[in-house]
């Protein structure tokens, strides 16, 4: 076995057992990465030459010592590209770290490229990328999901050890489940923000995306914590993650499933994959608890009221003066804002301001903002009854596996419901994660399927022993994509 197939976990015994060197993990990971990503395109930037005298200067002595990480084109990296897959940001580079950036290189590890990703995070197919989209590593004619799909593709494909991504809607579960990997969506204010470029900052939450769950628990234990730079960073106490997943069994653990996640608009052949793996966890000792989370039906429009009217001022700053690339011949100053962001800014990212600039705008205030807001209430409160009677909730992460790249460009309500079983925790700011569950075949391809299993706020352990136990249940995350 090469080392980039390896994972995270298996490589750092290899280093400290000296088996092997941080420059190898590089070495091997180019060539994997000249080979594949010509095709995959999961990556927009490379800096080898630092990557190498990271590699060469890191202490593996170090929880993550050693180990290269993807890291998604929205989260700041000094003196790297930070270009949120943007024409308006394509030469702006970062002046500095990340609070996660920060806390990966105290772990020892450090940054390997830049992920690919939906313009400013606003999509779910990566397709509205101005550097064009990824391909899924499974059937390069699909999409890999999104916002995050580089970050989940390069994993499925084995050119990243483990990556970092940011879920506003589903945007690291969703990508993991269309391309078969592990993804976590942590609880609201567990990991920093400050230094990730914002979409929806009520909504938005950096997270790991690993080939397994003890990979992703592994550099989860490394970026959480307290952050004097993001105002709404929790001081919650933080576990070992790694250390809690020594469960070998679900005996005394209640698994609520919502009778309104199972019904029409989800492919039949990914509802039987998930029932099964529901299954699986009752065989595993579980009880299985039907819930009810009543205003479900709500979440995916009261999200793209609110997400969208946080976007449209989290945006106004990309204008060609505070931040981006600016037209040279603007007659005057709202002369260079309006063409500078005509010409910088995607089809989807227009739509959403115009969106979020209308429910925002006087006269319409109370009739849309307001009203989603107090949903989301009701949102929240429905999953505070659900976890009376479970000790987590397990659905589909996608309704569908990944379809095909075009199929839903031209109608975006279509696309807006291929987040419309993670929505409702990013409302809830709830943590949530999607392990790989089964496959679906559709002409004669073989397309993963992911299971979702959401939890109590700041009750990552929880859910990282489920994932865990159903892993080494299964061996659906040892899948591989048939590459070149």
């Amino acid at each position: 076995m090469s080392l980039y197939q390896e994972t995270l976990a298996s490589l750092r015994k290899k280093l400290l057992n000296q088996e092997i060197q941080p420059l190898d993990i590089v070495h091997s990971l180019r060539q994997r990465i000249e080979k594949v990503d010509v095709y995959l395109k999961a990556y927009t930037h490379f800096d080898w030459e630092k990557a190498e005298r990271e590699a060469k200067e890191t202490d593996i002595s170090k929880p993550l010592g050693g180990i290269p990480i993807a890291i998604k084109d929205a989260i700041a990296v000094k003196d790297q590209p930070l270009t949120c897959s943007s024409r308006l940001l394509r030469d702006f580079v970062s002046p500095y770290d990340a609070t996660v950036i920060k806390k990966l290189r105290q772990a020892g590890a450090f940054p390997l490229g830049r992920a690919n990703m939906d313009e400013f995070a606003m999509g779910s197919s990566t397709e509205n990328s101005a550097q064009g989209p990824t391909k899924n590593p499974w059937d390069f004619d699909r999409i890999p999901g999104g916002s995050s799909g580089g970050s989940a593709a390069c994993v499925a494909a084995d050119t990243a050890i483990a990556s970092l991504g940011s879920d506003t809607g589903g945007s690291i579960r969703q990508p993991a489940a269309l391309c078969g990997c592990v993804g976590l969506k942590p609880t609201y204010g567990r990991v920093s923000r400050y230094g990730l470029v914002a979409f929806a900052s009520s909504l938005d939450q950096i997270g790991p995306l690993g080939k397994t769950v003890e990979d992703v628990a592994l550099v989860l234990e490394a970026i959480v914590g307290h952050d004097t730079f993001d105002c709404t960073s929790l001081k919650e106490p933080v576990a070992s993650y790694v250390d809690t997943l020594k469960k070998e069994d679900l005996k005394n653990l209640r698994v609520g499933v919502p009778k309104e996640y199972f019904r029409q608009g989800i492919d039949s052949q990914v509802e039987t994959v998930v029932k099964k793996a529901i299954q699986q966890l009752e065989g595993l000792g579980a009880t299985l608890v039907e819930i009810s989370l009543p205003h479900t039906d709500y979440a995916l429009a009261s999200y793209y009221i609110i997400a969208p009217a946080e976007a449209s001022a989290n945006l106004a700053r990309f204008d060609g003066v505070r931040y981006g690339a600016r037209v040279k011949d603007g007659k005057d100053v709202l002369d260079v804002y309006r063409r500078t962001r005509e010409a910088g800014l995607g089809r989807e990212v227009k739509r959403r301001i115009l969106l979020g600039t209308y429910v925002l705008s006087s006269g319409y205030y109370d009739a849309y903002y307001l009203r989603a807001q107090k949903v989301r209430t009701l949102i929240r409160q429905d999953f505070q009854k659900a976890f009376e009677q479970c000790d987590v909730i397990a659905t589909p992460t996608s309704p569908t596996a990944a379809f095909r790249l075009g199929e839903k460009t031209e109608d975006p309500l279509k696309m807006y419901l291929a987040d419309v079983f993670t929505i409702a925790v990013n409302m809830a700011g709830l943590c949530g994660l999607s392990v790989p569950c089964g496959f679906v075949e559709e002409k004669g391809k073989q397309l993963p399927v992911g299971l979702q299993l959401i939890g109590k706020a700041f009750d990552e352990t929880t859910l990282l022993q489920v994932g865990h136990v159903y892993e080494q249940a299964t061996a659906w995350h040892t899948m591989k994509p048939n590459l070149l």
